[in-house]
Order: structure tokens, then sequence, then C-alpha cells
């Protein structure tokens, strides 16, 4: 059964930082300054009442919640948004809540910012907050999205550690499972600016039935019905493992370079579509069909 919810995922901002850098609340006022503000309008226009969606921005995973929910807020607003809140959720105790779980049933979108996908994950999930937002998403017309941690945390299994010079040696990565609301896919964010293409591959060829899907920065996807939509400004990679023919990955010790035969990888930018029950890129500005002319 497909959800009637939407996902919008979002690969983050330029010099934004996550969990792994040193620098991530270093001039993050400037660093978002509505980076996303074609994203964020696709949220608000994919949304039940538009701008008059109640708006949850959830900063649980952010060290520093007040400052980066103030920032999507002002961001949500300056786009039109009338009902927009912050909700901190420090610990379980606070989701596990009435108030917390009334204020999830009360929202038409949740947007989880970034921060410590780990620390969203540990602290949220199975309370009744989390069952909530998973509720919703299957059976009514509401919306989850998530930039940078709220983005990797979307998917049933997620990454949530691993340097980019060091991922295709074997361990380099850590998994483990996320928020749930979609199967068979993992997500990395900041993709394409921190060179993460390696994680991608290693998280691929542990399962090759899982999707990689690497989200660049001001870029993201809209999931819908099966489909997933590029949206932003940058690239999304696709990482398809089906087709693997050989790998060296159970004959090499932890530490040692992983070989991979036949990994298949897309390519998507805006607009574009990826059929997640085919398997089937279609590129939306496509030089083997062009647009007719007329004449």
């Amino acid at each position: 059964m497909k959800p009637v919810g939407k996902l919008i995922v979002i690969g983050g901002a330029v010099n934004k930082g996550s969990f792994a850098e040193t620098d991530y609340d270093q001039n993050i006022e400037k660093n978002l300054n509505f980076f996303e503000r074609g994203i964020l309008r696709k949220i608000i226009n994919e949304s039940k009442l538009k701008e008059n969606s109640v708006i949850e921005i959830v900063t649980t995973a952010s060290q520093i919640p007040q400052i980066v929910g103030t920032e999507y807020k002002k961001a949500f607003e300056f786009l039109g948004a009338k009902n927009v809140n912050i909700l901190d959720i420090h610990n379980r105790e606070e989701a596990n809540s009435d108030a917390m779980v009334a204020r999830a049933n009360a929202a038409d979108v949740v947007m989880f910012t970034g921060g410590d996908q780990l620390r969203l994950t540990s602290i949220l999930g199975g309370t009744r907050f989390h069952d909530t937002i998973l509720l919703k998403y299957q059976e009514q017309d509401f919306i989850y999205s998530g930039t940078s941690a709220g983005a990797a945390a979307a998917s049933e299994n997620m990454i949530y550690q691993g340097s980019s010079s060091e991922a295709l040696l074997k361990g380099e990565i850590k998994t483990t499972q996320g928020l749930g609301l979609i199967d068979n896919v993992i997500i990395d964010t900041h993709f394409v600016q921190r060179g993460r293409i390696g994680r991608l591959f290693q998280a691929v060829v542990n399962n090759p039935r899982t999707l990689g899907i690497g989200l660049g920065e001001d870029t993201g996807l809209f999931i819908h019905n099966d489909v997933m939509t590029a949206v932003g400004s940058g690239l999304v990679i696709i990482v398809d493992g089906r087709f693997i023919k050989d790998t060296n990955l159970t004959n090499i010790n932890l530490g040692e370079p992983i070989s991979i035969d036949n990994l298949t990888v897309h390519v998507m930018s805006m607009n574009d579509h990826y059929d997640l029950t085919t398997k089937t890129l279609t590129i939306e500005n496509s030089q083997f069909n062009p647009i007719p002319q007329d004449k």
C-alpha cells in the first residue's frame, strides 16, 4: 500500500555543516539565508492548506536548535506561510508526551532540520511522536520534510558515520535504523560537495537491494506515489546495485579496499523523475526527446 503522504528530502546548505564537522555553528544565520527558497516553496505548495498549513520545525537533531529553528521559521514566513512553529524535543519523555503528540496530529508539515541524525533517531525512535508521524504519512495528506540529518534519517536504514576519503575501505561506514518512512533506500547528504560517493557505494554493495540516494546541497527529492522528482539547483546521484556482477567484499579484511563490478549510477537534475517501482529514470530535458517546436 502506497503512503498517502509526501516526502521532501534535502541535501543541506552550502557550508552549513553537519554533526561530523566542527564548524557546524559558524555563521549559520548567514549560511541558511533562504538557501532552499525553491525547495521550501515546493513544501508550501505541496502541503494540504498551502500558506495556511501548520508547519512544525523539528530541531531535535541540532545542538543549536533556537538558531536553526528561528532561521527556518523566518524562511517559511518570508515565503508567506502563516502557521509556522518550532518544535524542539530534547528527550524521549517529551517525545512521548500528550503535548508533542497533539502538535504532531495538528501538523500538515513536519520539517526536520540538520544536525546529528543519530541524535534524531535515538531521541525520537519508537516514541509516540514518531509513531504519530509514521501513521499520518501513511494515511493522510501530510508532508515529512528533512534537510541534512533530517533527510538521512527518513529511510529505514541510514548512514550515521564514515569519512568520505576512506569510504571504500571495508567497515569505514556505519549504518543503523532510521525513522522508517521509506524502505529499501539509503540517503546520504551534502553529497557532491563533500565527495561522499564512496560512502554510498559501500552502503549499496553491503546489500544490493538497497537503492543509494546522494543529495547535493540546495537539492532535494519530492517523493510521492513511488516516484521521486528532483528539485533544487544541484544534483541527485542514484546508485543501483541490483546488477552487481562481482565484489571482493566478503574475502577482504576490515580496512582493505572494496572492488565492485557493474555498479549502476544515475545522475538527476531539476524535474527529472525516478520511478521506484520500475527502477527507471526519465530525464525531463532529454536531448533524445526534444520538445516539439511550433511551426
